[in-house]
């Protein structure tokens, strides 16, 4: 029985083996992981990269397709028990692979910073990122404050992630050829546990101020802004795009405060 995948979820498959292993050797186990998930593994061809990359990790696949999911199991690409049929964005994660573990993939386009949103809310345990994204969306994760790419999964991810854009993809790599250019990149956990404010206010901070990113921050947040708040000088004329996640930590924390 023959059976092959159908791109699915937006998903465009890699041809070039090179750039499957280039992807694959980027994980460097940083924060002395065990385990590693490949989201959406169509065919296998990066997960075998990742066997001879990484022999000596742990690794899963997860997938939602069921024809992949058919075609992996026939070929045998990894043991059936570390092929999950789940959806990475809302499957139990920590009860799937444990306490810590890394994640890599070509991942699906139109879930690409769904995927980071989640990573974002595990990031005690993952301490490692290898991905695979729309060119636009991994600058916009890798660019610092005065770039026009700077947005919110930017700052909350550099908050506890040091990010490096490692290189770019054509699109004729790909079968079929996606419409625009890939970027790989990769987020390896830094020693932020508590970033010295409430988290959850910090987020609503920065999405709020990009939310209106054209406006200053003393009229992005007015929605936020305490009664009688005194913007200092340095904070309330720029904008969301000019500062570092310290800076919107120093904002959640005066609003906090007065």
């Amino acid at each position: 029985m023959k059976v092959t995948p159908k791109k699915a979820l937006g998903q465009h498959f890699l041809r070039n083996g090179g750039i499957a292993m280039d992807i694959a050797s980027a994980l460097t186990k940083h924060g002395d992981y065990q385990r590693v998930i490949e989201i959406g593994p169509g065919t296998g061809a990066l997960t075998k990269c990742i066997q001879k990359a990484q022999p000596d990790l742990h690794l899963s696949v997860i997938e939602i397709d069921g024809e992949s999911i058919t075609y992996l199991k026939l070929n045998k690409v990894v043991p059936d028990e570390d092929i999950f049929d789940a959806d990475f964005l809302k499957a139990p994660l920590l009860d799937m692979m444990g306490d810590k573990f890394a994640v890599i993939g070509n991942f699906p386009y139109n879930i690409s910073t769904q995927i980071l949103f989640r990573v974002y809310d595990l990031r005690d345990h993952v301490p490692e990122v290898v991905g695979m994204f729309q060119k636009e969306v991994a600058m916009r994760i890798a660019s610092g404050p005065g770039s026009k790419e700077y947005g919110i999964l930017s700052v909350l991810l550099q908050m506890f992630y040091d990010i490096e854009y490692l290189f770019t993809v054509d699109a004729m790599e790909f079968e079929p050829p996606p419409k625009v250019q890939s970027g790989v990149i990769r987020l390896r956990r830094n020693n932020v546990v508590d970033p010295g404010c409430d988290v959850k206010m910090f987020k609503n901070v920065i999405k709020t101020a990009f939310n209106q990113r054209r406006k200053t921050l003393r009229n992005s947040l007015k929605a936020l802004t305490p009664e009688g708040f005194v913007w200092p000088e340095d904070l309330g004329g720029q904008r969301p795009e000019q500062l570092g996640p310290l800076e919107f930590v120093r904002i959640t924390n005066l609003f906090l405060e007065s």
